[in-house]
């Protein structure tokens, strides 16, 4: 049976939000529907009494669909995923970015798999917070080990959330055994579930769109008011006007000698077509997109501050750029 069209257009870049109960999950989705920057954000939830909105958020409610502020929607699915996403294609506008928020004892792994089948759905990421607190005690419980063992192992990113509450002699420890639950995923710290919002989601409402953003300040684009995790982050933005070997890239800055846990870029590639280059964690996607400003594309690259190379990033730009000068990168 062939699986239906969703969307018109550009695939819609999705990323799926899991974790045990209590891992901080209701308040990562309302960060980033707070701190949307433009974006209008969809949030397809199990029911919504497993991830209550922010009531101020709220501007109407129609059965199973929640309008929000901003342009942003909240959707409760129940069984029947596909329903949901369906009835979210049929929205005018569309929305720019889906978040997938799993229950605390499902899988989203297996979410991720069943999106992958969609051709017009990008699948951006598998995010999971786990409590620095309680994780390892859960993960020993004969009743949850096999779920967050599973649901660790799918991630991309982890959000080690409430790291304010593990003494710091104990910190090393819990970010050792959590190398070895999630060997394909990149660590996170956080206290409240505050990051930056671009970490966690796609490419700027216009570059997604075909449209290379103006460069900005890099507070211009901090939401407000500020978050005091974002000092601990840096970014390297770089202008690009050759094209690159797009793959080559993508595979060089997932190494974690660079230190790069986020990275976007609108690009040409070695044929001359524009493309977006997604990085999350240590998992790199390529996206074609239908038009880019003349001038050129940019890379942006995330990561702890003190932890991105630059040097090594810019190395990976010249070793992959088909022919001429090397990009300049701000």
């Amino acid at each position: 049976m062939p699986v239906p069209k969703l969307t018109q257009g550009a695939p819609l870049p999705v990323t799926v939000i899991g974790g045990y109960l209590g891992a901080g999950k209701t308040t990562l989705v309302n960060h980033l529907l707070r701190h949307a920057a433009g974006r209008r954000i969809a949030v397809l939830v199990n029911d919504f009494g497993a991830l209550p909105i922010d009531a101020d958020l709220i501007e109407a409610a129609d059965g199973d669909v929640l309008s929000l502020a901003g342009g942003c929607v909240c959707c409760s699915f129940g069984s029947d995923l596909m329903g949901a996403l369906l009835k979210l294609a049929q929205r005018a506008p569309r929305p720019d970015q889906l978040l997938v928020e799993t229950s605390g004892v499902a899988l989203p792994g297996a979410v991720a798999a069943s999106l992958s089948l969609l051709t017009d759905v990008l699948l951006e990421a598998v995010v999971v917070l786990a409590d620095a607190e309680t994780v390892r005690a859960r993960a020993a419980d004969r009743y949850l080990a096999d779920t967050i063992e599973r649901q660790l192992h799918a991630a991309d990113l982890v959000v080690l959330n409430k790291l304010d509450l593990v003494a710091p002699q104990a910190q090393a420890a819990l970010r050792a055994w959590l190398a070895t639950q999630a060997p394909r995923a990149v660590v996170i710290d956080a206290v409240h579930a505050q990051l930056p919002v671009e970490l966690l989601l796609g490419v700027e409402r216009a570059a997604a769109r075909g449209r290379v953003a103006a460069r900005r300040p890099l507070d211009a684009l901090r939401p407000r008011p500020a978050v005091a995790a974002e000092t601990l982050f840096e970014r390297i933005e770089t202008r690009i006007e050759r094209p690159l070997d797009v793959r080559r890239l993508g595979e060089a800055l997932a190494d974690p000698a660079l230190g790069v846990i986020r990275a976007k870029g609108i690009l040409r590639d070695a044929a001359g077509a524009p493309v977006a280059l997604q990085l999350v964690g240590l998992r790199a996607t390529i996206q074609p997109l239908e038009s880019m400003r003349p001038a050129g594309g940019r890379l942006l690259c995330i990561g702890l501050r003190g932890r991105l190379d630059g040097s090594a990033i810019r190395a990976a730009l010249e070793r992959a750029e088909i022919g001429g000068t090397a990009p300049g990168t701000s």
